[in-house]
C-alpha cells in the first residue's frame, strides 16, 4: 500500500475514535516502508494507547513508532516529577519488598535497600517529563502496579515501563484482574468498593457503580495505564 494511503487511513482511524481529539491535540503521522510514526501530545493515557493500537491495525502497517506524549495537568520540572515518583512508590505497601533507587544524570541515590527475600530492584529516572522505570521485579503484578502508579504523578508526560520480570513466566488474565483491583484500591481519587474487575483476553472489564462521572473516567484511565492490555470496557454506572 502506498505511503500516503497508509497515512490517510491511520488519520481516519484516529479521527473516528471519540477519545482521540485531533482538533484539540493534533497528531503528526508519518509513514514509510510499513512503519508509521505518531508524534504529538494527546489528552490522556487512553488516547495514547488507542492511537497506537489503531495505527497498528491499519492494513500495510508492520511497525508503529511511539513519539506521543500525554498533556500533564500541570507543568513541572524533572526534579519535582522524580521526587513525587519516589515518594509515591516508597509509600506503597505492595512495593515494600522492592529496593528503590533514583537516577539523576549518572548519579544513583539509594532510597531503600531490601536484602531479605527482595521482590525487586526498581530504578526511577525522569527526562523531559518522561518517567522511566528500570530494573527487575518478581511478578507481572509488581511491574504493572508500579507502572500504573507512575501515571498518577503530577507533571509526567509519559511513562516508560522497562521493568523486567525475573524469572519470566506466562502472563495471565487473572493476574491482570488482581492488579487492576490493587490499583483501584490504591487510587485516592476513587471509591473502589463498588467496582468489580475482570479480564478476558487482556481486555479489562469494569462493572459496578461509582458516585460521579469523574470517578468513572478515572477508573478507565487506571485500566488503560496497565501495561500490555488490549482494551478496556467501562460498564460502570454513575449512581448519583
Amino acid at each position: 500500500m502506498q505511503t500516503d494511503a497508509v497515512r490517510k487511513q491511520v488519520h481516519a482511524a484516529l479521527e473516528r475514535e471519540h477519545r482521540i481529539n485531533l482538533h484539540r491535540h493534533p497528531v503528526k503521522i508519518e509513514s514509510a516502508d510499513g512503519t508509521v510514526t505518531l508524534e504529538g501530545e494527546v489528552a490522556d493515557v487512553a488516547a495514547k494507547r488507542l492511537a497506537l493500537q489503531l495505527a497498528a491495525s491499519v492494513h500495510g502497517v508492520s511497525n508503529v513508532v511511539d513519539r506521543l506524549r500525554v498533556a500533564p495537568g500541570e507543568r513541572r520540572g524533572d526534579g519535582a516529577v522524580r521526587d513525587s515518583a519516589a515518594r509515591l512508590l516508597l509509600d506503597q505497601p505492595e512495593l515494600r519488598g522492592c529496593s528503590l533507587n533514583v537516577r539523576t544524570n549518572e548519579k544513583i541515590e539509594v532510597l531503600r535497600r531490601v536484602t531479605d527475600d527482595p521482590a525487586g530492584d526498581i530504578q526511577i529516572s525522569v527526562t523531559d517529563g518522561v518517567v522511566v522505570l528500570e530494573g527487575t521485579v518478581i511478578s507481572q503484578s509488581h511491574r504493572r502496579f508500579a507502572g500504573a502508579l507512575a501515571w498518577w504523578i503530577p507533571g509526567r508526560r509519559d511513562v516508560i515501563n522497562a521493568l523486567e520480570v525475573r524469572p519470566a513466566y506466562e502472563d495471565r488474565d487473572d493476574e491482570i484482574s488482581e492488579v487492576m483491583r490493587l490499583v483501584l484500591e490504591a487510587d485516592p481519587e476513587i471509591d473502589a468498593d463498588q467496582i468489580r474487575t475482570n479480564c478476558n483476553g487482556k481486555v479489562v472489564f469494569l462493572d459496578g457503580a461509582v458516585p460521579s462521572e469523574q470517578q468513572k473516567r478515572r477508573a478507565e484511565l487506571d485500566a488503560w495505564s496497565l501495561l500490555s492490555i488490549r482494551g478496556v470496557v467501562n460498564r460502570l454506572d454513575v449512581s448519583s
